[in-house]
């Protein structure tokens, strides 16, 4: 009897101190009667395990910031691109000038601000996407509204002598002397029912602070080629570019690049106005 007593207790104890369950029983029992053995089951309990903590949610990874295109300081013909959409919808008024200045910077602040983007002021590509979402691919005088466009070859005629070598196809003029080019400039040419006309011609008349009197409208740093048909600044075209025209005559928007060629340029000096 002592000794079942002391296998009991033995077992609880091992019981208690490894976690397990017992089942007890007495090989003779009081009445000396044959019992089942006592039958210990150990059940193992894992390291760390006790009331389990609140399931936690795994936290998204930050989205990474859209790549950046272009920003201020760039340039080239893709920024054109970027400024000649912008004045599509009435972001930017000057322009395309090829280089992201600040003008540039301020206007896609204003169009992301609009869009609920954030305003960096610089064109990544969700704001590259949108932008382009609301605009048409611009045409070339969509690109070059206010000059900057390589000038096209010279024409055979204006490779002997001094020429204003003047190209309808690029809407440039190439000051030349003896087929080197001293300079180049962006020019416009007259609308559709006042055309400039297409020719070899001479200088005949220099006027620097010239008005006309057909139009009552200035054309300052006038050298005239073909009878009222000059080359001249022409204040519409600094402002407007492209958009407008002129009365026939050869417009300039470059203000110093005029008032230079003026200096250099001398009565009888050839012009050749071609396509």
């Amino acid at each position: 009897m002592g000794r079942s007593l002391v296998a009991v207790a033995g077992a609880a104890v091992l019981a208690a101190v490894t976690g397990c369950t017992t089942q007890t029983g007495d090989t003779n029992g009081g009445d000396g009667k044959h019992r089942s053995p006592i039958r210990i089951e150990i059940t193992h309990t894992p390291s760390g395990a006790g009331t389990p903590s609140a399931t936690q949610s795994p936290k998204a990874a930050p989205k990474p910031a859209p790549a950046v295109l272009w920003s201020r300081g760039d340039s080239g013909r893709d920024v054109r691109e970027v400024q000649a959409r912008l004045r599509q919808v009435a972001w930017l008024f000057d322009g395309p000038t090829g280089t992201y200045d600040d003008l540039t910077e301020n206007a896609v602040k204003g169009f992301q601000g609009k869009r609920g983007l954030p305003r960096t002021g610089e064109v990544d590509t969700v704001t590259w996407q949108r932008l382009r979402k609301m605009t048409h691919d611009p045409g070339t005088w969509e690109l070059y509204l206010m000059g900057g466009q390589p000038a096209a070859a010279p024409d055979p005629r204006c490779m002997t002598g001094r020429v204003l070598c003047i190209s309808k196809t690029s809407r440039t003029l190439r000051w030349m002397i003896d087929g080197r080019t001293v300079s180049t400039t962006a020019v416009r040419f007259g609308s559709q029912y006042t055309p400039t006309r297409e020719g070899v011609f001479r200088i005949y008349w220099k006027s620097r602070h010239h008005v006309s009197t057909l139009y009552d409208s200035p054309m300052p740093y006038a050298m005239f080629f073909s009878g009222g048909q000059a080359v001249h600044y022409s204040y519409d075209f600094a402002a407007r570019g492209y958009a407008g025209g002129s009365h026939g005559c050869v417009n300039v928007r470059d203000e110093a690049a005029i008032a230079a060629l003026f200096s250099q340029v001398r009565t009888g000096d050839k012009v050749v106005v071609y396509w």
